[in-house]
């Protein structure tokens, strides 16, 4: 029996424990790190008795147990009050407790854009896509799955399912496991009791959403098909992006696990019990497209963090979305160094639509119309109050026939408000002026053309100077056009770096498509979920850091297919190393929302480029020391790191005596938050490409930054794959508060390993302050 166990018996000791549950409760996380017991029953009742201790009965603990947390590690939750709360926290086996929050969902040219297309090329006689990813499993974490989309059928010729595989399709309403699950659907799990103890018994009437792995919302299946969906021909909404569609891993394993619900809702003590099943089940990769805006609280209270640390001790990849917060720096969730984080970006297909006013003005915008549309031409002053285009400013006067034009900047509004708007007003159709950098295709709930203010402008000149009142318009269907304008570009609404609680940590680590993304859709449920939108489509367009995630989550099955002995640090410095960083001019990637060159703060170490992964030449691994250096700065004792790594109580940890940089951390890029002198950092790098190789170094100094790295080359053999290397970097500039930007780089002729360098000078504070001593000194003199 473990001193766990017998730690308990003091808890008797501690009368105040004994709480009546008057105040309001809450669902509480209590996390304890690894279990040093392997029976998940006794485990299960450890955490009974040590929720006990705040309870008069046992009858009352049990009750208020939502949650055991029993496979992978050791936590559990509860419907307890603050004090109950506060009581366990300060409990010597305890971690942390933390009140489960409610977390956000993030919401087939792509794949092609970036390199993985289905035909053979000359130096590769099969695509990688049809010949990897069987032997690799993908949890997916959202809101389930339509099971009878063509995206989920299995491929030609699958293998059997791994052994390895643990995990089981579980019954629930209108999902059978016997029809829904085969050799490509191998799993589908769901995850209600905190989600029904925050909002209540779930709404199961109609179809507005299902007790079971099965998909109410869409973006589940949305984000499944796009990881891992099956090759499907003819894929398109309405003509729109046809194509052939598939996943990045169209021959791996999908498991889904629904934690998130109808209304996009996820709660904490959910996501947390996935974990703890998922790790057990046996996936190599989960992908999650949902987080919790800042502030960000420590590593130590997120579920996310928490449950992805674990997943990585067990060598599992876990990918989350970045977030939509952008493009305002600082507000990137999802920020732990032991997951990927994902920003989002365009790819090179557009859907032009051509607008022609009274025959001879003619414009042109984007959309996802598919008819053709005659009307009279509109200004929003006609409909709406100030010329704002929302429900609440409509002058309740019918707009039929009309083509309402309306500007964001009036309100301001977004597009989502003027369609509704338009649509409750009756109008024909809405071109939408806003910023040439939000202009990107949706799915509307009325035919919508964005335009940019330039073109709106004129369109509005034009109607503002007509003599008549009957402006005419024609506004024709939509195209689809690849290769005609620079990709990719970053999406205004991708959340930026730097990371509000580890800024030496670079965050987003990659970019990846996410804006106007083609993927499988429940015919269920209309391509605008709303009910006013009576359209049954099987494919939608969705925009957002959901959609990029399972892009890089796709290529990571892939990854660990073809080289399934990496870690998931290994494969995170594989795609960040070898990602680009220039658009498809050979241009510097463009920044949406500033319309300026991006940073690394924008797109992390650059674009995914899946190709160039799988043989990055040289790669960052991090080790136990790194993890450990990381918990220390983040304010864990000793005990706390050592079962949280599930160290044996005898092994020494050493933590520095003060805070230190989490910039030593061994991290395929290097952050510097605050450089006031000189610094010295270490790197490690493998050799994962040809056994003999040199490596020689090029560097791209921040401005205002003197780098220096030695040794300059490196010399890899047989007995030789592991070398260190130092970066000293020495300000030379009077700065505060200014990040500047660089890059190193190790090609050996064949690879090109780059790790960008971002450094933020801070002298001007430690200026003054030296200007301030030297002053109080001489008046003391």
């Amino acid at each position: 029996m473990s001193s766990g166990y017998h730690s308990f018996l003091g808890l008797a000791c501690i009368s105040l424990c004994f709480i009546h549950s008057i105040s309001t409760s809450d669902v509480y996380i209590v996390y304890l790190g690894i279990t040093d017991v392997q029976d998940p029953i006794l485990t299960s009742a450890y955490h009974l008795r040590i929720l006990s201790g705040v309870f008069h009965r046992l009858e009352d603990a049990k009750q208020s147990m939502v949650y055991s947390y029993k496979h992978s590690f050791s936590a559990f939750s509860a419907k307890i009050n603050s004090t109950q709360a506060d009581t366990l926290a300060g409990m010597e086996q305890v971690i942390s407790v933390f009140k489960s929050r409610i977390l956000r969902l993030h919401t087939t040219r792509s794949w092609d854009f970036m390199g993985l297309n289905l035909n053979p090329t000359a130096d590769q006689s099969n695509p990688l896509q049809l010949t990897h990813g069987d032997n690799t499993i993908v949890g997916l974490f959202d809101t389930g799955i339509w099971p009878e989309s063509k995206s989920f059928h299995e491929e030609p010729n699958m293998h059997p399912i791994p052994r390895t595989w643990k995990g089981k399709c579980v019954c629930g309403q209108n999902f059978n496991p016997k029809t829904a699950c085969n050799l490509k659907l191998v799993g589908a799990r769901y995850y209600l009791k905190g989600y029904e103890e925050e909002h209540g018994p779930l709404n199961t009437s109609g179809t507005s959403e299902y007790r079971s792995p099965r998909d109410a919302n869409g973006h589940g299946t949305h984000t499944a098909s796009t990881a891992v969906g099956s090759t499907v021909k003819s894929a398109s909404f309405f003509g729109l992006g046809q194509g052939t569609a598939r996943g990045g891993a169209p021959r791996s394993r999908l498991a889904v696990y629904k934690v998130c619900w109808e209304d996009g809702r996820c709660s904490e003590a959910d996501i947390l019990a996935a974990f703890d099943e998922v790790i057990n089940d046996g996936v190599h990769v989960i992908s999650a497209s949902f987080g919790l805006p800042p502030p960000q609280l420590p590593f130590y209270n997120s579920s996310n963090d928490i449950g992805s640390f674990h997943a990585m001790q067990k060598g599992i990849s876990v990918i989350f979305s970045a977030g939509n917060s952008g493009p305002d720096p600082s507000l990137v969730q999802n920020v732990a160094p032991w997951s990927t984080c994902v920003g989002a970006s365009s790819i090179d297909r557009n859907f032009p639509t051509r607008v022609v006013v009274d025959n001879c003005l003619s414009f042109t915008g984007e959309s996802s119309n598919i008819k053709h549309i005659e009307g009279n031409l509109v200004g929003a002053r006609t409909y709406f109050r100030g010329g704002i285009c929302t429900m609440d400013k409509w002058r309740n006067m019918s707009a039929a026939r009309a083509v309402i034009l309306c500007f964001s900047t009036q309100g301001p509004v977004t597009v989502e408000d003027a369609e509704v708007a338009a649509y409750i007003a009756s109008a024909t159709g809405l071109i939408f002026v806003d910023s040439p950098t939000r202009q990107y295709v949706d799915v509307d709930i009325i035919p919508t053309i964005r335009i940019d203010m330039v073109q709106g402008t004129k369109i509005n000149n034009y109607l503002s100077q007509s003599i008549t009142n009957q402006t005419k318009v024609r506004i024709f269907p939509s195209k689809t056009v690849i290769k005609q304008s620079p990709a990719p570009v970053v999406a205004d609404f991708s959340s930026r770096g730097p990371s509000a609680i580890s800024p030496d940590i670079l965050k987003p680590d990659i970019s990846a498509p996410g804006i106007s993304i083609l993927a499988a859709w429940p015919p269920g449920i209309s391509p605008t979920s709303t009910e006013i939108d009576q359209r049954s489509v099987e494919w939608n367009f969705q925009s957002g850091t959901s959609m990029s995630c399972p892009h890089v989550s796709g290529v990571v099955a892939l990854l660990k297919s073809v080289h399934p002995d990496w870690s998931p640090s290994a494969i995170k410095s594989a795609l960040m190393t070898t990602a680009y960083n220039k658009d498809s001019n050979h241009d510097t990637i463009l920044s949406r929302g500033t319309n300026e060159d991006s940073s690394p703060f924008d797109i992390g170490a650059g674009h995914l480029n899946p190709l160039k992964a799988m043989d990055p030449g040289l790669v960052y691994d991090m080790k136990a020391d790194d993890y450990i250096l990381f918990l220390c700065n983040s304010v864990y004792t000793k005990d706390q790191i050592k079962r949280i790594i599930g160290l044996h109580p005898v092994t020494n940890v050493n933590c520095p005596q003060e805070h230190t940089t989490n910039a030593n951390l061994n991290y395929p890029s290097i952050t510097v938050s605050s450089l006031q002198s000189t610094m010295t950092i270490k790197r490690t790098v493998r050799n994962v490409g040809y056994t003999t190789s040199i490596y020689f170094s090029s560097i791209v100094s921040p401005h205002g930054v003197e780098v220096t790295v030695w040794p300059r080359i490196l010399f890899f053999t047989y007995f030789i794959d592991e070398i260190s290397y130092h970066v000293t970097l020495k300000s030379q500039k009077l700065s505060q508060g200014r990040y500047d930007y660089g890059e190193i780089i190790w090609s050996d002729g064949f690879h090109t390993v780059r790790s960008p360098l971002v450094v933020c000078v801070d002298t001007a504070t430690l200026a003054s302050t030296i200007v301030e001593s030297s002053q109080y000194l001489h008046k003391s003199a």
